[in-house]
Formats: C-alpha cells, structure tokens, sequence
C-alpha cells in the first residue's frame, strides 16, 4: 500500500514538474507583471495626492493674495498653479478667483485675462461656463456686444444655458433689440428651476419691464 501511494505521488511530482516546466515562466511573468501594475497603481495615487496638495497650497496662496490685495504674489501664485496643474480643478478655481479679485479693483484687462486662459484652457465645463458669462458682463460693460454675444453663444452646460439667454437678452436689450431681449428674456425665466425662483424674479421684473405678463409663460417644474 505504501508502494503505490509512493508511486502516486513520485507520478503527481512529476506531473507538478512537466507543468512548471511548461508554464512556470509564463506563470512568474504573470505575476511580477501584476506587482509592478500595483506597485505602479500605488505610485501614482501617491504622486496624485502630493499634486493635489501642492496646487491647493498654491490655491491657497491665490486667495491669500487676491484678500490682501498683493497683486504681485497673486500674479506668481497663479502662474505657478496653471503652469504646475493646470489639469486641476484648483488651477480653474484660482483663476475665477484672482478674476473677480482684479474686477473688484478695477483692474478689468487682468480679470479678463485671468478668465480667458480659462475658457482656452481649463477642461472643466461647468468653470468655463463661470468664465465665459462673467467675459460678456465684462464685455457688455465696455459696450463690446459682439464680443458679449461670442461668448454666450458657446455651447455650455444644459444648467447655464438659462443664465446665458438672461445675459444675452440685457446685451441685445443695450443695442435697443427689444423684441429680440424679449425673446430672450423669456427663454430664460422657462429654463430657470423652482429652486432658482429668486434668479427667476430679476428675469419677470425684466420681462414685466417689457410688457410681458409671465403667468402666460410656462416654466420647468424643479
């Protein structure tokens, strides 16, 4: 009995070696090709995190310049954060933030550069749409309203599609189209939501302004 149970296994021994002769290296190549993928996976969630970290310090030091008003460090803190992450969301955020700091000062042609490398550059669409509607208040501030009517005519997210017919209607309103703005108007305040209702008012009084009664208008429901 022991013969033969020595026999079955020297014959699994041999079969166990005929198939790591067969497929050992196949099956080691395998294996090591799977720890560099994790080990490579790992890294990378390392160096993301530590990117990520940098470029909300250097976020950081955007807002701490643009509330002092130092436009010198603001001017290198946001280079440094667009020209180091650039594919980050705190790069897009610096930039409306350093723009509406130089706005405020009236410093319009730096605010306006600030939100023109963001539509250029950014790849988050909800920001870009931020930067393109604040360009055409810029621009219909400075009376430009081909440039404001560039601007919003820009293909952009389904929930700023209202604010931008709100916006292209006071532009078309400034030119004296007041069909035109009324049409507008009017497609915003049906686009706008229930939960925008105090938007939505500055739109009536607009449209009242123009001799539209508003309960005859339908709007979206949430």
């Amino acid at each position: 009995m022991a013969s033969h149970l020595n026999l079955e296994e020297q014959e699994q021994i041999d079969q166990l070696k005929h198939f790591w002769k067969s497929y050992g290296t196949l099956i080691t190549v395998l294996l090591v090709l799977v720890m560099l993928t994790y080990s490579g996976w790992i890294g990378y969630r390392y160096w993301q995190n530590s990117q990520s970290a940098r470029a909300a310090m250097i976020h950081e030091q955007v807002e701490n310049s643009a509330h002092a008003q130092d436009w010198g460090a603001l001017a290198r803190a946001l280079d440094d954060v667009r020209q180091q992450y650039a594919g980050t969301d705190y790069a897009q955020q610096a930039s409306l933030q350093a723009a509406q700091a130089y706005q405020q000062a009236g410093k319009t042609a730096e605010a306006k550069q600030a939100l023109e490398w963001l539509v250029q550059s950014g790849n988050n669409a909800g920001y870009q749409a931020i930067a393109r509607l604040r360009l055409a208040s810029l621009a219909l501030e400075a009376k430009d309203y081909p440039a404001a009517l560039d601007q919003l005519s820009a293909e952009l997210p389904s929930e700023f599609v209202a604010l931008a017919a709100d916006k292209r209607g006071d532009v078309l309103l400034a030119q004296g189209q007041r069909d035109a703005a009324r049409r507008a108007y009017q497609e915003a305040y049906q686009g706008l939501t229930a939960d925008q209702e105090g938007y939505r008012h500055l739109v009536e009084v607009k449209l009242n302004a123009l001799g539209v009664d508003v309960s005859s208008l339908s709007t979206q429901a949430s």
